[in-house]
Parts: C-alpha cells; structure tokens; sequence
C-alpha cells in the first residue's frame, strides 16, 4: 500500500500497548524495552491509567492511559505514526487503522525485546528460586495452586494488579519477597525464575538466569516454540513432580544466553518509522 502521507515537523508518533488487571503488564515491559532503545519522540499509550501515572519510573517520559483502544484518535491525528502492541482490533478496525495513520506498525506476540541492563547485568546471582506468576492474578489463581511451589525455598515477585488484601496474604505466605518495584533486582539475582510471564523469561534469559516457564491457561502459547529453541523448560497445568524434575536437573539444561543480536526488533521498528 502505497504511503499517502507526508512526515512533517508535526507528524507524531505513538505506540498502544495493551495492558489491564486482566491481562498484565508484558505487552509493557515489552514497550519499555522497545522504547528506552529507540531515539525517537513517542507517547506510550496504555490501556490503564494506573500504570501511565508511573511509566516515568520506567525511563517513558511520555504515556497517557486510555480507557479502550477506540479512543486512540482521541489522542493521535490523522497522518500521525502507530506502533501497535494489542489483539484487541479486529481485522476492519485494523485497516481503518492503517487509512488513518501514516505508518502503522503491528507488534507480533511473539517479539522478543531486550532493557540493556538485562544485556548488561553482572549482578551475582545470589537468590537461589524466586517465583513470578505475573503481573496480573484477578482470580486469585496463585494462591488457588500455591501447592505447585509449596516445599520450595522461593523468594515471590509480587505483581502491579493484586488486590490490597491478596498481596497482604501473600506477604504473609511469603515472607520472602519483591515487591512490585524489586522487579530488575530480581531478575538479575535469581538463578532459576519459575514464571508464567514470557517477558520475564526473556529478562531472565539476557541477565544470565535459568527460566522455567509455566504455561497459564489464559495466556498465549505464542512463545512456547521460541522457548524450546532456546531450552526454555515449559511447565503445564501446575504439574509440581515436573517442576521438581526440571529444578533437580537444571544444572544438565544448555540454555540460550540471548545477547543484543536477539533485540532485532528495536531495528525493525527504526526502519518502518523512516520509510
């Protein structure tokens, strides 16, 4: 499709990332990731307000949250650039998008994105198991398959979306753990992540950790091949004797270090904004 619009000095471009206590916070740790590498003037626009108030702890100097993805025109012009990080859209509101903007660029599920402190860590890893079940746990799942790492010594990564009183009980349950903010920490200290967010498995890959990802019923299978290439364990159905047989062998496991060669993306991105 031949591009019908002319960047000027006023063209601007933005990038929607889906997010929600539903849904979590890895399509934005995936945006904080492509962002803080791109040189370029983008307003980060989430789908919760909560996370917007605080993206600047994040490096994303601009960020303005939005109660659904239609009101994106609300905040963008016609001819404006879109990078687009959601399953949200169906195919007509797609390439209305496309009319819209002068450059609509979709971000697959299965995009790897890379922080260069991840890259960079030297951290010691000087935490033996920590647990991460994600950002988001509206229905309180943790806490229904706390069996899976019962025996464990564990450290537990807390999440963005918990209730008050849920994450009051699992401080309790845990009385070693990150909170929300602990999350580079985390990742750079842990030798073996047991996770169900496949960010986290990348982070945890780039920082020189040892991931196992468990497979979550409402989240995407879409890595799960890139997880293999990469000798990533895959857990399902909280299955505590693999767990245990995957942790009691990790040593034997060959996993992939990513490197910067994996951040190929950032590049992607550069190129589609200069067309």
């Amino acid at each position: 499709m031949t591009n019908k619009f002319v960047n000027t000095p006023y063209t601007k471009t933005y990038y929607y990332a889906h997010t929600g206590h539903r849904i979590g916070l890895d399509r934005f740790r995936r945006a904080v990731a492509i962002l803080n590498g791109l040189d370029e003037d983008i307003t980060l626009l989430t789908s919760d307000y909560r996370i917007a108030q605080i993206a600047r702890e994040f490096g994303i100097e601009k960020c303005v949250g939005l109660d659904v993805v239609r009101n994106i025109p609300q905040i963008a012009n016609n001819g404006d650039r879109l990078i687009f990080d959601s399953d949200e859209a169906n195919p007509i509101m797609i390439e209305d998008m496309k009319e819209y903007f002068s450059a609509f660029i979709p971000i697959k599920n299965n995009s790897i994105a890379i922080e260069e402190k991840f890259l960079n860590a030297n951290e010691e890893k000087s935490i033996k198991i920590s647990y991460f079940f994600g950002d988001d746990d509206y229905e309180k799942d943790l806490e229904k398959n706390i069996d899976f790492v019962a025996g464990l010594d564990i450290y537990l990564q807390l999440g963005f979306y918990y209730f008050l009183d849920y994450e009051a009980m699992l401080e309790k349950k845990f009385p070693n753990h990150f909170e929300f903010e602990e999350y580079d920490e985390m990742i750079m200290k842990t030798e073996i992540l047991i996770t169900c967010s496949p960010q986290s498995v990348i982070d945890s890959l780039a920082s020189g950790g040892r991931p196992i990802y468990v497979q979550r019923e409402d989240y995407i299978t879409d890595y799960n091949s890139r997880f293999e290439e990469w000798n990533v364990p895959i857990v399902n159905e909280y299955d505590k004797n693999h767990l245990n047989v995957i942790i009691n062998t990790i040593s034997q496991r060959n996993y992939v270090k990513l490197t910067q060669n994996d951040n190929k993306i950032i590049e992607l991105i550069k190129e589609s904004l200069t067309l």
